[in-house]
């Protein structure tokens, strides 16, 4: 399982949301599988969001996607995200 990790900072997570979603359709046409989102405890809009894609061959395929960068932007996503692929090793459940 591989992955996308991306952190950043958007005007207003109640805004940013419905832009998110509306994305979704280019996420599975990439492979996407599911997805997790968090916001920090002291501030909604700092946002980090994973998805789960089958490789990062699928992960860096939806990263070039040139609709990506027009939802981030509608969405109000400020700066530069922090963005990370990662394979799994290991999962175990407590």
């Amino acid at each position: 399982m591989t992955i996308l990790v991306v952190h950043h900072r958007v005007r207003a997570f109640d805004a940013w949301k419905p832009v998110f979603d509306a994305h979704a359709d280019s996420r599975r046409e990439h492979g996407a599988r599911r997805h997790w989102l968090y916001t920090a405890p002291a501030d909604r809009n700092d946002v980090v969001v994973a998805v789960e894609f089958p490789s990062a061959d699928a992960a860096n395929g939806f990263l070039a996607d040139p609709s990506l960068a027009g939802a981030m932007e509608r969405a109000g996503v400020e700066g530069e995200p922090m963005v990370h692929i990662w394979e799994q090793v290991e999962d175990v459940t407590y």
